[in-house]
């Protein structure tokens, strides 16, 4: 039974699993760089489709290139509980950050196997398209496709920095399918995922029960000055477009500052043009996300942000074009997905606590389609999207685990009533 005291999954091959698929886009410094619809991804999809088809499961894929591995359950009309993340990456990216929430779920099918357990529901593990949004911003696109809450050839036809397009680059890689996008019963979804923050380590808790999602808004910021000479342009004459972008970058960390633990306000790319040593920068442009648990403190922070930018411009002829790419509201996890995954962290004995995240993930999305919750488990320091990131061999065992029983009685619950 699913509460059974001897209920595991397999610690060493789920470990395993991970450092294999770490072989795939390896980075400089320990990580990994395996971005979305590069040859690298297209590698680490077909080693997870082999993995899965190895384990008795159908692989199908979509039109935004989601991927669903599917397990009969003994009533296969029932809809599938699916568990899933992503094995994108940012480019300097660690081995452990999405990673884990597919890895685990492919875990769960092939510990089931081996007990010869069956399932009411079918079961479904899915590896969702560009979650990280590094390469093609913005973040969770497949999940946000499949969820309807972005428009298909919206999605295929962004551009990343050097132009390609998405849906060119999903073709070229050969994985854009053919199965329907979306428009199915979901019976729950559950995701498991490395916390990417200090709390679960510093509070020495395996597992965290994830109850919902902070706020969150994207900018891109242009600022348009005035090239000049930087020996005979004196300070009276210059329109220096990086100096008042730099302005608005202090002006950012003070609003972060001011909110104590709960804001957070980042500058993730900066460029200034022309890129020259001895010409003044008559452009830069700049990234902002800000993010609070809020959405009434999510807008003053906007607010806040914007009346920084008409500060530093009122006395000036420089110019600053703020556009909002992105908005993401706070998110309240399904209230019986989230029992079940604390019915599993009790079952499993492991520490837990109840916990907010910090980072948009793709149980945004499909919680707008289906009962969806979240499991978290400790990073080293709390640091991710870094190569230097690092979960413990136990950590993942103890979010699998978990992972396992929530599962187990969200797809048995037909045969229970």
């Amino acid at each position: 039974m699913a509460t059974a005291d001897n209920l595991r999954i397999n610690p060493e091959r789920l470990w395993d699993t991970h450092m294999d698929m770490a072989k795939i886009g390896p980075g400089v410094a320990g990580g990994n760089n395996r971005q979305t619809l590069t040859d690298e991804d297209a590698e680490g999809r077909a080693l997870f489709r082999t993995w899965c088809e190895a384990a008795g499961l159908s692989v199908t894929v979509d039109r935004i290139g989601n991927m669903f591995a599917r397990r009969p359950g003994r009533n296969d009309s029932l809809p599938p509980v699916l568990m899933g993340s992503h094995l994108d990456t940012q480019p300097t990216g660690g081995r452990f950050d999405g990673v884990f929430g597919v890895m685990a779920g492919l875990e769960v099918i092939r510990t089931l196997n081996d007990l010869g357990i069956e399932t009411e529901a079918p079961l479904e593990v899915v590896n969702w398209t560009n979650e990280e949004g590094g390469r093609f911003p913005p973040p969770m696109v497949g999940s946000a496709v499949f969820a309807g809450q972005m428009e298909l050839e919206k999605a295929l036809d962004i551009r990343d920095l050097e132009g390609a397009r998405f849906g060119d680059e999903l073709e070229r890689i050969g994985f854009q399918g053919d199965a329907p996008l979306g428009g199915r019963p979901i019976g729950a979804y559950f995701e498991c995922h490395i916390e990417q923050g200090p709390i679960l380590e510093n509070e020495n808790k395996s597992v965290g029960i994830v109850t919902g999602v902070q706020a969150m808004r994207w900018y891109e910021v242009r600022v348009t000055g005035r090239e000049s000479h930087a020996g005979t342009t004196p300070p009276a004459n210059r329109r220096d477009a990086l100096t008042t972008a730099a302005r608005i970058v202090v002006a950012l960390d003070e609003i972060m500052q001011k909110r104590g633990q709960d804001g957070r306000c980042t500058v993730g790319v900066l460029e200034a043009k022309p890129g020259s040593p001895n010409v003044i920068p008559g452009e830069a442009f700049f990234t902002v996300d800000i993010r609070n648990p809020t959405v009434p403190e999510l807008d003053k922070m906007d607010r806040e942000f914007r009346a920084a930018v008409a500060a530093v411009t009122a006395d000036g002829p420089i110019r600053v074009d703020v556009h909002e790419t992105w908005f993401s509201p706070p998110v309240h996890f399904d209230a019986g997905c989230v029992a079940a995954v604390r019915h599993g962290a009790k079952a499993s004995g492991h520490e837990a606590r109840e916990i907010v995240s910090g980072a948009g993930h793709d149980a945004v999305h499909v919680s707008k389609i289906a009962p969806a919750a979240m499991i978290f488990v400790p990073c080293k320091d709390g640091i991710s999207h870094n190569e230097a990131e690092y979960a413990a061999p136990e950590h993942l065992a103890a979010g699998c685990d978990v992972l396992l029983r929530a599962v187990l009685e969200y797809a048995n619950r037909d045969a229970a009533e």
